[in-house]
């Protein structure tokens, strides 16, 4: 959810002593995998929802380790060099939609007990719902958090390495295939875990060398880097564009809501939380991290632009390479095998979790609901047979990637199109007793329906940016307005839920229940949200 990507064109040389990191980090992640898989029982909670067992600080990680993958840390430079630290706002809008899932959402799905977020919309609304909601999960997984993401993993593994691209493909499909199959999401979270910090640790260094490389050249204030760079590029607040201030506000709720919130791979960590309030501090602990990536991932490529303007050039995503060619030296060797074995975290992470997903939509709410008889056992083999099938064609999909002119507008486009409909039938469903099964089914078909068009009108022929001037957050944001209309429209004109789809699936008095119910001490995770919003608006104030 960021901006254009292009090819990096800059290989960096790679030592034995590197090789040799990336090799034992490989090695490190399949025994990991396998070992999870040994120690665990063949059940459907066991297997899809880690036994319920998982504590809010693997929650978090885990959440973030998902949700970064290879083309943040090299997309994030990119953009961060070509229009500043206003690309932020993805990374740092995303703390308070985790808020939204700490205290609105994940109350909701732990009381009521769901498996998966189908599972919700059934309870809440109807088996059509389910049944929509799964096929656009799989879709969204597939396309968005695979396939793609696969691609863009594979070609700066190329760039980097001199890797052939269906190697790298087939490598790292491999993989993550194999510790995820077998492990299930309690192998995803812990090895997730891991990654998170081999991600982060590696981001901080190539930030320190950056900023070292700064002081070298006497610019050691914000105020000389300002000086130093074009206007607004450190301001996170624009007036104008696709990036403006009021596309931020009103279409970024949309995009994040159903990302943080409403979608399978994001949420499923949630719903195997031990206790109700790790599935709240889990989200907002990931919220807290999620401060990390303005300054170690938007803000190298900044600096970047300071520099290596010359060597970089009008290509952004030679960023990140040139500044780990340029910083990171011989003589730190092993370095440059850590900060791959980071490259290599961010995509099998993000992968990984899309795979369980699939897994877990196939399983339960297709399998399990067309055969309610089948075995905990026969549930997990058909989550297995899913994940690898699910592999392979996102493998094929894939090798569109270079069929897009942009991936990351290409992602955009389709999340844009994709998210409304099902943020419009979470959101009205959580806070809106009155919302109907009737509304939920006619919202996510027409709003289907209405995605796509929009998606081939802009993507095929350049309509809706290009000629009429809306970019991707707005689109987002008129697809919700008219999304919402349907929903509130039907429900008003088909018969109230009974009080089965509305008790532990709805909030019936929300500001009383969530903003005005007596604390339960220092704790309690509405303090912890009112930290975390007040530190991201103090970056804001700063960053303004």
């Amino acid at each position: 959810m960021n901006g254009p990507f292009l090819l990096a064109t800059t290989q960096l040389n790679i030592s034995k002593l590197d090789f040799a990191i990336i090799l034992a980090y490989l090695l490190l992640i399949i025994g990991m995998g396998l070992y999870v898989s040994r120690k665990q029982k063949r059940t459907v909670d066991s297997y899809f929802l880690a036994g319920r067992s998982l504590k809010w600080p693997t929650i978090g990680l885990s959440l973030f380790a998902t949700n970064i993958s290879t083309v943040h840390l090299i997309g994030l430079a990119a953009d961060g060099y070509r229009v500043g630290l206003v690309v932020g706002n993805f990374e740092c809008l995303a703390a308070f939609t985790l808020i939204m899932l700490g205290l609105v959402f994940a109350p909701i799905y732990h009381r009521s007990g769901v498996v998966t977020l189908p599972d919700f919309l059934e309870q809440r609304y109807s088996a059509g719902s389910r049944i929509m909601l799964a096929i656009m999960g799989v879709v969204a997984a597939l396309f968005i958090h695979i396939g793609m993401t696969l691609y863009a993993g594979s070609t700066i593994m190329h760039e980097f390495f001199g890797i052939d691209v269906f190697t790298s493909v087939l490598v790292i499909s491999a993989i993550t295939t194999l510790y995820t199959v077998m492990g299930g999401l309690k192998a995803v979270v812990i090895t997730e875990s891991i990654q998170t910090v081999l991600l982060i640790i590696g981001s901080i260094a190539i930030t320190w060398f950056a900023v070292g490389a700064l002081n070298d050249q006497g610019i050691d204030s914000f105020s000389k880097l300002r000086d130093a760079l074009p206007e607004k590029h450190m301001s996170m607040i624009h007036e104008n564009g696709g990036f403006s201030w009021y596309a931020f506000v009103l279409g970024y709720p949309v995009l994040g809501i159903w990302y943080w919130c409403a979608d399978q791979t994001i949420v499923q960590r949630v719903l195997g939380a031990q206790t109700e309030q790790d599935a709240q501090i889990g989200p907002l602990f990931a919220g807290f991290i999620k401060v990390l990536p303005l300054m170690i991932m938007v803000f190298p490529g900044v600096i970047a632009y300071v520099l290596f303007q010359n060597q970089i050039g009008e290509d952004p995503n030679r960023a990140l390479p040139v500044l780990i060619n340029k910083l990171i030296t011989e003589d730190l060797m092993g370095l440059k095998g850590l900060i791959a074995a980071g490259l290599l975290a961010a995509l099998m992470s993000t992968i990984a979790g899309a795979l369980n997903s699939t897994a877990t939509l196939i399983s339960i709410d297709v399998v399990k609901k067309l055969k309610p008889e089948t075995s905990d056992a026969k549930l997990v083999a058909a989550g297995r047979i899913t994940a690898i099938v699910v592999m392979i064609l996102a493998i094929g999909w894939s090798t569109m990637g270079s069929k897009f002119e942009s991936i990351f507008s290409g992602l955009n486009s389709m999340i844009a199109c994709l998210a409304p409909p099902i943020t419009v039938v979470f959101i009205w469903g959580v806070l809106w007793p009155r919302g109907t099964a009737k509304a939920s089914l006619v919202t996510l078909i027409m709003g289907s329906m209405l995605g796509g068009l929009t998606f081939a009108l802009d993507f095929g022929f350049g309509l809706i940016t290009n000629d009429l001037g809306i970019p991707f957050m707005l689109q987002a944001w008129w697809l919700f307005v008219i999304c919402s209309v349907i929903f509130v429209a039907v429900s008003l004109l088909t018969p109230p839920p009974t009080n089965d789809q509305i008790e532990m699936m709805c909030w019936k008095h929300p500001l009383k229940e969530i903003v005005f119910r007596k604390l339960s001490g220092v704790t309690d995770p509405r303090l912890i949200a009112l930290l975390l919003a007040l530190i991201m608006s103090g970056i804001y104030i700063t960053f303004a």
